[in-house]
């Protein structure tokens, strides 16, 4: 069996180190590598593989690109490769649509076990982490629901307020001190973030997630 995999890491060293301790059996086969959550979004789409092996910190979020893969159904599976033992990343990243969450200190034998599991629809978190993740899932914690805006940074944040409240990219570029250019390349990074296609349906996103918190 020919796994293929895509792998998005924003670390090219050790993205690099991944691709060849995956392909040197032959039992892998990487069919497209990214460095953000978009890149990582739109090289599934267009290759379909059987696994997106996707670092939680990289550029956009690693969450992001979860549950995004996850609801286009761009990949059959979706891991999570990170150093983070935080057991809500963890227990995020299951409830995001990921079916395992590896941590990098394996060694290239067990990624490959692993992620030969979970081509076949096999769950799987790295040991020490599934019996804390148990612990908060006994407490109800991993009920709570995860906002659309999560991934937002607090300048995008800041900015995607202004825009809720009607105002121009020159506006807020005036009133943050930014260039006007800046703002919308922001705007593009927030529209992705939130799958918005346009800035009226990020501000209706963002109201209703403020909403829930009020």
């Amino acid at each position: 069996m020919n796994i293929r995999i895509i792998v998005a890491d924003d670390h090219p060293i050790y993205r690099d180190g991944v691709i060849t301790s995956l392909e040197e059996t032959g039992e892998f086969s990487v069919v497209g590598t990214a460095s953000s959550a978009e890149e990582a979004i739109r090289i599934a789409e267009a290759k379909r593989p059987d696994i997106a092996l996707l670092d939680l910190s990289m550029p956009g979020g690693g969450l992001a690109a979860v549950r995004a893969i996850s609801a286009a159904g761009s990949a059959k599976h979706v891991a999570m490769l990170t150093v983070s033992e935080d057991d809500e990343h963890v227990a995020d990243a299951l409830r995001c649509g990921a079916i395992a969450y590896i941590l990098k200190g394996v060694s290239a034998s067990q990624l490959r076990n692993v992620l030969k599991g979970v081509a076949n629809g096999e769950a799987h978190v790295s040991p020490g982490l599934a019996a804390r993740l148990l612990t908060i899932m006994s407490r109800g914690e991993t009920h709570k629901e995860v906002s659309p805006l999560d991934d937002l940074t607090r300048r995008e944040e800041d900015i995607l307020r202004l825009v809720a409240k009607g105002q121009s990219n020159k506006e807020i570029a005036n009133a943050l001190d930014l260039q006007e250019k800046t703002v919308k390349h922001y705007m593009t990074t927030i529209m992705g973030k939130l799958h918005a296609r346009n800035r009226v349906e990020a501000a209706l996103i963002a109201h209703e997630a403020w909403r829930k918190l009020e």
